[in-house]
């Protein structure tokens, strides 16, 4: 897993949000406990606690820096924060809610851990999950093609690709554990600004793990080469740079 830069994360912060206040509108229940899986820079916990201002909240998150700038911004004591890795964390106790917002993307064999963690969802509990689901997109496609040429080839090869996951793959998932489903896909087209907002976003996010396998030389020339290729495929605007983005969403209740 990339080391995360709360900083950069946090340039498109309102953009990042509008996801996640998506996947908690559509949350049915009136948790008690809830448990947000890769919560970063802990950001978005003071919309969790204006949906249930009652709840107990922890929030975790493997990296360090993340949770380090929860605690620093935590002044209204929204929450609790914990360095811990979502792929074999483990609940002390039954949870009412557990909720993800592009997290499990990073998680390998990720059906394998939602299903560990569902043996600790509390009866009438939820699972709400929100992914990116942008494997054939433009940055992808773009950022895969540079990452394939040379001289980059022999140090990207093990660079991580993102997955895609649809809708229907979350829905068969917890479907077939008997959980009601409610899954669905949007795209969000964001108007970005600045000379290379598309290099920014993505640089914070899954050009991580290419921008880090990298050493300081090749790593300039990169993303020298990025940028220039960006802003051809994702020409500026009048009014903006528009950046498509499609995230898949599931909210599994247990009945």
């Amino acid at each position: 897993m990339p080391v995360w830069d709360p900083t950069r994360y946090l340039q498109f912060a309102d953009d990042r949000a509008r996801p996640f206040l998506d996947l908690i509108a559509q949350i049915p229940t009136r948790p008690a406990t809830i448990v947000d899986l890769g919560c970063g820079p802990g950001h978005l916990t003071k919309h969790v606690r204006a949906r249930w201002p009652d709840a107990e909240i922890l929030g975790i998150d493997s990296s360090a820096e993340m949770i380090n700038t929860a605690i620093s911004e935590n002044t209204d004591h929204l929450a609790n924060y914990d360095v811990a890795d979502i792929s074999v964390w483990t609940p002390t106790r039954p949870t009412d809610l557990f909720i993800s917002n592009a997290a499990f993307q990073w998680v390998p064999d990720q059906f394998e851990v939602i299903a560990g963690l569902l043996d600790h969802l509390a009866d009438g509990g939820t699972f709400a999950i929100q992914v990116p689901n942008n494997s054939e997109s433009a940055t992808h496609r773009t950022l895969d093609e540079l990452a394939r040429a040379e001289p980059y080839r022999e140090h990207l090869a093990d660079a991580r690709r993102l997955p895609a996951v649809s809708p229907h793959d979350y829905l068969d998932f917890f479907a077939g554990r008997g959980l009601h489903v409610n899954a669905w896909e949007t795209t969000y087209l964001h108007v970005l600004h600045g000379p290379d907002p598309v290099f920014d976003w993505i640089s914070g996010t899954g050009a991580r793990p290419f921008l880090q396998a990298l050493d300081d030389d090749l790593r300039v020339r990169f993303t020298d080469d990025l940028r220039a290729r960006l802003r051809e495929e994702f020409p500026a605007r009048e009014f903006g740079t528009v950046l498509p983005f499609r995230r898949t969403f599931a909210v599994a209740t247990r009945s």
